[in-house]
């Protein structure tokens, strides 16, 4: 069972950190946090993706109890997303 101490691959999705993205529209940058996904753009609407997925939540069946369940049904659901944009 997962102890008291998170493991530090949960880090980024605990304590999330803003990233700066180009968008590859309009080539405005685009802040997605560490744990999520993706982003909007404010000057012209596309979403845009990162290339990096969180990993932990990908693998590991301690995630739920990580990151708890609400986050991780979150971050599932833009994982799913995110690949199937990924593919197209």
């Amino acid at each position: 069972m997962l102890s008291d101490k998170f493991c530090p691959g949960s880090s980024s999705i605990r304590s999330p950190v803003p990233e700066d993205f180009q968008c590859p529209d309009c080539g405005a940058t685009v802040e997605i946090w560490s744990h999520e996904f993706k982003g909007t753009c404010d000057h012209c609407g596309k979403v845009v993706f990162r290339q990096k997925t969180p990993s932990c939540i990908q693998w590991c069946h301690y995630a739920v109890q990580c990151v708890g369940e609400q986050t991780y049904r979150e971050l599932k659901e833009q994982a799913k997303e995110a690949e199937a944009h990924l593919k197209d």
